[in-house]
């Protein structure tokens, strides 16, 4: 068989590949929220340089956790859950220098606070009013009147 087809044949491959994995792609985005409740949240996962280090994705609240979804990954499960009982909310400012590259437009960026440290994370502002809802909505007998574990 001569060099050209073989090249022909991968390049068919490689196609077909793409293909199933945006197929995949939208086949997990409609599993996921299926059910309602998901938005679009980025995820400060590095902290090194200033700007850097955001990954795209889905939130998605499931009871008392909300899960972050990578979005370009076909794995099924979150790659991160934050337990509504763990998560102080501190902040939020606008995105600065390349992060308004990075990230969706008219994201604003949070701040919190967890056990494990602090968090960073970008949506939209109408999903700002929902994660701060959520926050607040914690389930009866809350003492509010205790700090942070």
């Amino acid at each position: 068989m001569p060099v050209w087809q073989w090249l022909l044949d991968a390049a068919g491959v490689l196609l077909v590949l793409a293909v199933l994995y945006g197929l995949g792609l939208i086949v997990r985005r409609r599993l996921l929220s299926r059910h309602g409740g998901t938005f679009e949240l980025s995820y400060r996962v590095r902290h090194a340089h200033v700007g850097r280090g955001w990954l795209l994705g889905l939130g998605r609240y499931s009871g008392e956790s909300l899960e972050w979804f990578r979005y370009f990954s076909l794995w099924p499960r979150p790659k991160r859950v934050l337990q509504r009982s763990e998560v102080t909310y501190t902040g939020r400012r606008e995105p600065e220098g390349p992060e308004q590259i990075s990230l969706y437009p008219e994201h604003v960026v949070i701040s919190c606070r967890t056990p494990s440290g602090p968090v960073e994370l970008a949506m939209s502002p109408a999903s700002l009013m929902g994660f701060q809802s959520w926050l607040e909505s914690g389930p009866p007998g809350t003492d509010w009147t205790r700090g942070p574990r």
